[in-house]
């Protein structure tokens, strides 16, 4: 697949705003750095993590991009509510992956404390959405070969 030809979705959280929008910057700088255009790339924007899998799937549906990536931030709390939204969010995210076929790059922070998440979001080093980006490039050619 020639670059000029993906199409990237990404559909961030807005809730722990900071945490998807520092992902989201690391993930843009790091496609334009590989030659891709902003109008290669579609962000869309829902309320909480919870909400991540239905957008990935009607966007899977429309079968006309390369690769989806999820940004987000699930903070334990004191209550179980953390496990249910991050498994939940994970697990539909896998399912609309393998029956679409599509990569869908998760990077949904599931943490103990928002600090970290905020640190895996802007350190240079491991930054999870430069990590993101380089994922759903290599994705892309992998499927594109087979």
């Amino acid at each position: 697949m020639k670059l000029s030809d993906i199409r990237i979705a990404i559909v961030s959280s807005s809730f722990r705003k900071e945490v998807a929008e520092n992902l989201e910057k690391n993930c843009l700088k790091t496609f334009k750095k590989k030659g891709l255009n902003s109008n290669q790339i579609d962000i869309f924007r829902v309320p909480g993590s919870l909400e991540i899998p239905l957008v990935v799937k009607k966007l899977a549906k429309k079968e006309i991009y390369s690769a989806i990536i999820t940004f987000g931030a699930i903070v334990k709390g004191d209550t179980y509510h953390f496990e249910q939204i991050a498994s939940e969010c994970a697990r539909g995210c896998m399912e609309i992956s393998l029956q679409y076929e599509i990569p869908v790059i998760f990077e949904v922070l599931a943490v103990y404390d928002l600090k970290d998440a905020l640190i895996r979001a802007t350190r240079t080093k491991e930054n999870k959405g430069v990590e993101a980006a380089l994922t759903a490039l290599e994705m892309i050619k992998i499927i594109s070969r087979i």
